[in-house]
């Protein structure tokens, strides 16, 4: 990335059923009370055009995609996102909260479907110029406790095999045991409100930009 960044992007992870929106709600909540600046946004989506492959991609009535053209639709969301939406808002000095970022494509794409993990992490170094979260908060759970929680037939991610969901987690966990000092894993278990508290506190203890 070129140039100096006052802001800072908070991605949060997890698999199906996590709680990754409800964590976004609540970080939203900490961030302005304390006067800063917030802006949310999800992946793939927050942009028209984003919106629109969101509603390709996982509409209710979607067919898998082939892996390749998944991995790519999902990058091409990425990278009007950065462009439109974080570049700008990390540059006014604003919090970003991100559900879902690059490695979402790390855990699903690369581990879950078995694409190599050099196309992958060429497709988001594409889509995001080298952007990498601050922090990224990993909201850890069995994949069945997710998928109970969902509760429906939902789009063609919710439907893939158990073992699918199980790589997906193992992949995520993976990731952050290699790279500690930007990952926070929390117990998905936990209630809303001390999930929260958790990540803001690492997120209030970030260094100044």
């Amino acid at each position: 990335m070129s140039g100096p960044r006052r802001g800072r992007l908070v991605t949060i992870e997890g698999g199906e059923g996590a709680g990754k929106t409800t964590l976004q709600g609540g970080l939203e909540r900490l961030a302005r009370s304390g006067g800063r600046e917030v802006v949310t946004c999800r992946e793939p989506g927050g942009t028209h055009l984003g919106e629109r492959l969101r509603e390709a991609l996982l509409g209710h009535d979607a067919e898998p995609p082939d892996r390749v053209a998944e991995l790519l639709v999902f990058t091409a969301a990425r990278a009007q996102l950065v462009s439109e939406v974080v570049r700008p808002a990390l540059d006014r000095g604003a919090i970003v909260i991100c559900d879902r970022y690059i490695d979402s494509t790390i855990a699903y794409q690369h581990h879950g479907r078995g694409i190599a993990r050099a196309d992958v992490d060429a497709a988001n170094a594409v889509a995001t110029g080298g952007l990498l979260p601050d922090l990224t908060v990993l909201l850890d759970l069995p994949p069945y406790e997710g998928l109970r929680r969902v509760g429906r037939v939902g789009d063609y991610l919710e439907r893939e095999p158990l073992d699918f969901h199980r790589r997906v987690r193992a992949g995520y966990l993976a990731e952050a045991e290699q790279h500690p000092a930007r990952w926070l894993v929390l117990d998905a278990v936990q209630p809303p409100e001390a999930l929260a508290e958790a990540a803001w506190e690492r997120i209030a203890a970030l260094p100044a930009a």
